[in-house]
């Protein structure tokens, strides 16, 4: 695994976020989860590395797309290592806007210290707080293909609180994931399209103020998430000038699309290898619903309540347009990026296929 941890920019220049700091906290907030003994943890380990590996084909047959075996590493984790992995990916993403705001207004001294920890602690807690949620998760901006990441004891905890099979919760669990590796590595250029995403979000930022003004927009980002009638996506919403809302709105019709696609291929294809599917996907559902005040505050803040509506909204797209052209007919959408939908066409299929398909 390489790390991105340091203390100093490639230049000198102090960073941004204390990425040691993060993985510290976010390693302590997460947890260790459920108890397992040492040979059934090995059995765990070795029963998800094999449902990766069965997954790739079961997700090659169902959609059509052909990605190398074995072209991306499968990484069963513990939370801290999730954490560690994801401060790793985060910075790699955020580089981009971080080179930016450093080189319009370098942060030197104490406030490049003190603005380093803070930022750390505040990405530290986030990390812990995903890091005993996530079950699986592809991460295509490791070199040089991605990994897949299974988290073994929130897979555990899950499996446990919703009484599912393991054996049979373990592989739906897979076919999701593996279902983005295979979007990745069949489909070459989307890594490289969300990476200039986020370069061209990165032009937008603006040094002035970033740090003074930070407090009040979480403020009220806060204030929002309490609103029950709140719409907001997340703290994302409450910072976006036009252009970034722009590109947050083509950004979430790409994600929305990937993972619909996910769980439209993990329930399409779970019939005919899981025989609980129906049963875990209801129990699965239901569980979204039960979380506690605080749990839902905090989703609502880190902006999952809008990732929840990504997976029905694009789930609900890709299921429209299969049904009227067919699978070899969506697999349109993977041709070039021109190709993918809109934040507004993911809602609206027939405004997608008059555009592309022409039908």
């Amino acid at each position: 695994m390489t790390h991105a941890f340091r203390t100093d920019g490639a230049d000198g220049r102090p960073e941004m976020v204390d990425w040691d700091l993060a993985v510290r906290i976010g390693s302590r907030f997460a947890g260790e989860g459920p108890t397992v003994g040492r040979d059934e943890a090995a059995a765990i380990v070795e029963e998800l590395r094999a449902g990766a590996d069965r997954s790739t084909g079961l997700v090659r047959d169902y959609t059509g797309l052909v990605a190398r075996d074995h072209s991306a590493p499968v990484l069963v984790v513990d939370r801290a290592s999730w954490v560690q992995a994801n401060a790793d990916a985060f910075a790699t993403l955020l580089t981009p806007i971080v080179d930016k705001l450093t080189e319009k207004k370098p942060p030197t001294g104490l406030t490049a210290s003190v603005g380093s920890k803070v930022t750390g602690a505040e990405v530290g807690s986030v990390l812990g707080f995903l890091a005993s949620k996530v079950l699986g998760q592809f991460d295509p901006f490791y070199a040089p293909d991605g990994r897949l990441l299974l988290v073994a004891p929130n897979i555990v905890h899950v499996e446990r609180e919703i009484k599912a099979d393991p054996h049979d919760f373990r592989l739906w669990v897979c076919l999701h994931e593996e279902t983005h590796r295979v979007q990745f590595t069949a489909v070459p250029w989307m890594r490289e399209h969300l990476f200039g995403k986020i370069s061209e979000f990165a032009d937008t930022m603006e040094p002035s103020g970033f740090l003074e003004d930070g407090l009040s927009r979480v403020m009220e980002g806060l204030k929002n998430a309490r609103s029950n009638g709140s719409s907001a996506g997340g703290l994302l919403d409450v910072v976006g000038t036009p252009e970034q809302k722009a590109l947050l709105d083509s950004l979430t019709g790409v994600m929305s699309l990937l993972e619909g696609h996910a769980d439209v291929v993990m329930d399409g294809v779970g019939p005919t290898v899981i025989p609980s599917v129906a049963k875990i996907r209801a129990s699965f559902n239901e569980r979204r619903k039960g979380i506690g005040v605080l749990d839902k505050l905090l989703r609502r803040v880190l902006g999952l309540e809008a990732k929840m509506a990504q997976y029905r909204d694009g789930a609900t797209f890709v299921r429209a347009v299969v049904d009227r052209v067919g699978m070899s007919g969506f697999n349109v959408v993977w041709e070039q990026p021109e190709h993918l939908p809109s934040r507004a066409e993911i809602t609206d299929p027939d405004a997608w296929m008059a555009r592309v398909l022409r039908t």
